[in-house]
């Protein structure tokens, strides 16, 4: 990856952990042990300071029963361009995985749009999402093998694949530079 994009500012994902959480009426140690984390760490980031993982987050929606991207999509005007590498962004501790949201799905669509760049070297391991979740993938650049685990397959440029996303799958990069958009459906 040349260019590293700009982090996910935290001030979204306090603001959206608050908002689900209190939607769910749950306390802070209620959510924290259903996420598997600890309660100073959620606490940390409700005050918007930490550094979350992707897995972090990915957790915590599921804890919630909403789609990832409600914890960090962006106040959206009417218009909204998000150009090359300035998206709003998520890492991995697993791999050099880096997902950018480009679209979050509005009422009643329920779909969310990322774009990916990953390295090779590690594999990105992903647990089940909401129930319901299909992921779709269409690769720009490099080579990827994705998809549930055990059925994996391995995509090139313009490839598509879809599959479940409510069983663990994972992506791995292939050849440097690997890029390609992520589309997440939810029933």
């Amino acid at each position: 990856m040349t260019e590293t994009p700009a982090r996910l500012p935290l001030e979204w994902i306090a603001a959206s952990l608050k908002r689900e959480r209190t939607r769910t009426g749950l306390s802070l140690s209620e959510l924290a042990k259903r996420a598997g984390i600890a309660k100073s760490t959620l606490s940390q980031l409700e005050a918007a300071s930490g550094n979350p993982s992707m897995e972090t987050i990915w957790a915590l929606a599921v804890a919630l029963g909403v789609p990832f991207s409600a914890l960090v999509e962006p106040p959206t005007s009417a218009v909204q361009v998000i150009r090359a590498g300035e998206g709003p962004t998520v890492h991995s501790e697993q791999s050099s995985y880096l997902a950018s949201l480009l679209s979050a799905s509005p009422p009643g669509a329920r779909r969310d749009i990322y774009y990916v760049w990953l390295e090779p070297g590690s594999v990105r391991d992903s647990e089940p999402h909401i129930p319901g979740t299909t992921e779709h993938i269409v690769v720009a650049e490099g080579r990827v093998k994705a998809g549930p685990r055990g059925e994996a397959v391995e995509l090139g440029p313009g490839d598509y694949l879809s599959y479940r996303g409510d069983v663990p799958h994972a992506y791995e990069a292939l050849a440097a530079g690997t890029k390609f958009v992520l589309i997440m459906q939810h029933m």
